[in-house]
């Protein structure tokens, strides 16, 4: 392969190519080390026409791209197996911010915590939030259909995108940055794009939604003795604030023991120990009203007995401690060893019954193994993951986990749910997706063979290798 790509990087710009082996090496294992791979080279474009030379010579020979952002993917869809790396690491300009039209344009390798400062700079909020934010890049949270903890308020990043900037396996390129609320002509190519994973081609730029900032804001911790109570509790906040809940997360007493256990610094958040948490923020135009929201909402669920105790931030130190114990669960969890982790949604009525089945079928099923849930039920989504109740246990945990994850995804779909909210496919869920989702499956396949006809983007990943071919 080398010798093939030898004219093409004899072409490029010399800091846009590599393959120095420790310049490659953060690029083949995902962050977790669950999964690594390999890559013969490195591609790093700064620009545009840079994309859409490496994308066209590759697709004239036939040659596997494997589009990385910042490599903060959690099911296997970022690490090469062989394909050519195409990091958009150095495409990180701001092309452009328009507070008059709400909107920022960035090209793909801007990290999510600079596109967040550069629209609070503007006066403006960019809502997408999340634990890799300070790595993150705009590209793959595009390519994934990111979401986060704002989801509830301000979408998925389906919600956010205005216009996309994309090159095709051919190399034409499909730009449409205006930043339009309304155009309606036609097919909404850009959505294509949106949680395609790198299979349709390379996102390079994007116009991202911008909203006004919140006035006022306030984050709560509240013990509640079930999800059931949570939801309630949910529908309760939503109603007392006139819709202001911008976030509204779950944490089981287990995830959250863990964080507690293995991350330095961090403290139960009440007095009164109880089974679930729930931690809520919500924020207004109005000074000082969020509190008073918070406050009076608060009291009602105390009255209907939803809450047990509770905890309203006090300063903004406060409330980014709050938030520090939800986004250190993972970490908690990584600490404390091996689980089988499924991402999954239902809607959030049903929720509560989804997690009591689910929870006791598949502790029956995996001896020594617990349920450990956390997640943002104001949208629905739960990581309703397995771990074992003892370190070390098990020699090969996610491999005797097997029958659980397939019953817990049995069950997703007996509550008309979905086995991937947030986190996508990639090739940990490529199986269970051919499977539960035929149709879709076939119509994706058309899709990718009418761009993709030499299957050259991200060939393994979503879609896979078609069976039996």
């Amino acid at each position: 392969m080398l010798d093939t790509l030898q004219p093409l990087c004899s072409r490029l710009d010399p800091k846009s190519v590599s393959f120095d082996a420790g310049e490659i090496a953060p690029h083949i294992q995902d962050w977790r080390a669950q999964y690594r791979g390999s890559s013969p080279v490195l591609f790093k474009p700064s620009t545009l026409d840079e994309v859409r030379e490496i994308v066209r010579f590759c697709n004239t020979h036939a040659i596997a791209i494997l589009p990385q952002s910042g490599n903060t993917g959690l099911v296997g869809g970022s690490t090469p197996q062989g394909e050519v790396l195409l990091s958009l690491k150095r495409m990180n300009q701001v092309r452009d911010v328009d507070p008059d039209n709400d909107s920022l344009t960035v090209e793909a390798g801007c990290i999510l915590e600079s596109v967040q400062e550069r629209a609070r700079e503007a006066g403006r909020l960019f809502p997408l939030s999340l634990g890799a934010q300070g790595s993150a890049m705009i590209g793959g949270l595009i390519s994934t259909n990111a979401g986060g903890v704002h989801v509830l308020r301000y979408g998925m990043m389906r919600d956010l995108v205005l216009g996309l900037e994309a090159v095709l396996p051919d190399g034409r390129v499909i730009s449409d940055l205006s930043g339009l609320r309304k155009n309606n002509t036609g097919y909404d190519l850009k959505q294509l794009f949106i949680g395609a994973e790198g299979t349709l081609g390379v996102i390079t730029a994007a116009t991202l939604k911008l909203f006004p900032r919140p006035v006022s804001t306030a984050v709560a911790i509240a013990a509640v003795h079930s999800p059931r109570d949570a939801v309630s509790l949910l529908s309760l906040m939503k109603s007392a604030t006139g819709g202001s809940v911008a976030a509204f997360e779950l944490m089981s007493e287990r995830a959250l023991s863990f964080a507690i256990e293995h991350v330095p610094g961090l403290r139960q958040p009440v007095e009164t120990p109880s089974p679930w948490y729930v931690l809520i923020e919500i924020t207004s135009g109005e000074a000082e009203r969020a509190p008073v929201l918070m406050e009076s909402a608060l009291e009602t669920a105390f009255e209907r007995e939803l809450v047990q105790d509770a905890a309203i931030s006090q300063s903004q130190a406060q409330a980014e401690s709050f938030w520090l114990l939800r986004e250190s669960i993972p970490e908690g969890e990584k600490a404390h060893g091996k689980a089988a982790k499924h991402d999954v949604s239902v809607p959030v009525s049903r929720m509560p019954d989804f997690m009591e089945e689910a929870t006791q079928k598949a502790e029956a099923l995996i001896d020594g193994a617990m349920i450990v849930a956390f997640g943002h039920v104001g949208d629905g989504n739960v990581h309703f993951n397995l771990a074992r109740k003892a370190p070390g246990a098990e020699a090969d945990f996610l491999t005797a986990a097997k029958p659980a994850s397939a019953l817990i995804y049995d069950l997703v779909d007996k509550y008309g749910g979905s086995i991937s909210a947030e986190h996508g496919i990639g090739v940990l869920k490529q199986d269970e997706l051919a499977a539960r989702k035929p149709v879709q499956v076939s119509v994706m396949r058309q899709i990718k063979a009418a761009l993709d006809p030499h299957s050259i983007m991200n060939p393994r990943i979503l879609l896979g290798p078609e069976r039996g071919s």
